[in-house]
């Protein structure tokens, strides 16, 4: 069998996604990418096509876990599972439609994969899940209601796992990456985001924390700092502070 490492990288078309799959294909991993939109999957396979393998994948659809395992078969296996996909918008009036599509895709979407990752992990008895989360998941941000809840949700999920995994004896490592602003589709123009980074640069950093296998990962010092403040705040300060972009 070959000693190839190889990663399964779902929500891989653009962004973040799209950076680590091509950090980890120049490694000389065989990388299976995955998303909706195939058609940008197959532009980034032109790349390295003899370490990049393809997948559409609807993480919302039940369908995505027989869709994640065709994939896992097509590169021979999986030794680390890497979770990018998601949604999320700034909603302070609450639009129903935004809230129940971020809670779909943050919540509903990321535990099916996750799971079907672990069940696979488990039937082999060992593997590396990694998630990119956010720093949103710290503390409650009023400007978006279901983003930073389905990241503090996916955050202890993780923990669940982790915990699970050691009372079962099972060799899963777990990464939270915990990125703060992105330049990324997933970030519109009327806002204005401070301390934004590039994907690239936070692509790098995931690599490295992946491969260290480091159980939390947040990008980068500066945002690490600030997380660090927010827990210190008492929820009856933080919940009269002010806490949004600017428009």
């Amino acid at each position: 069998m070959s000693d190839e490492k190889k990663i399964i990288i779902v929500g891989a078309s653009s962004g973040i996604g799209r950076e680590t799959a091509i950090c980890f294909a120049q490694a000389g991993w065989k990388v299976g990418i995955a998303a909706r939109r195939h058609e940008q999957l197959i532009e980034i396979q032109k790349l390295y096509p003899n370490q990049i393998y393809t997948g559409a994948m609807d993480i919302t659809e039940p369908s995505c876990t027989k869709s994640l395992n065709s994939l896992i078969e097509k590169i021979g296996g999986m030794d680390v599972y890497l979770h990018v996909s998601g949604i999320g918008k700034q909603n302070n009036t609450l639009a129903e439609g935004i809230e129940i599509d971020t809670l779909r895709t943050n919540g509903e979407g990321f535990a099916r994969c996750i799971g079907e990752a672990y069940r696979y992990f488990t039937k082999i008895g060992h593997g590396h899940i990694a998630a990119v989360t956010s720093i949103a998941g710290t503390k409650g941000l009023g400007m978006a209601p279901a983003y930073s809840a389905t990241k503090r949700f996916q955050n202890t999920y993780l923990q669940c796992l982790a915990q699970l995994s050691s009372i079962k004896k099972i060799q899963v490592k777990f990464t939270d990456i915990k990125p703060g602003f992105v330049a990324t589709e997933l970030l519109n123009d009327v806002h204005q985001y401070p301390m934004l980074m590039t994907a690239p640069k936070v692509a790098k950093r995931i690599y490295k924390g992946i491969l260290k296998q480091e159980r939390s990962v947040v990008i980068d010092w500066r945002y690490n700092l600030l997380t660090m403040v927010w827990k210190l705040i008492p929820d009856y300060v933080w919940e009269r502070l002010v806490v949004k972009t600017k428009n």
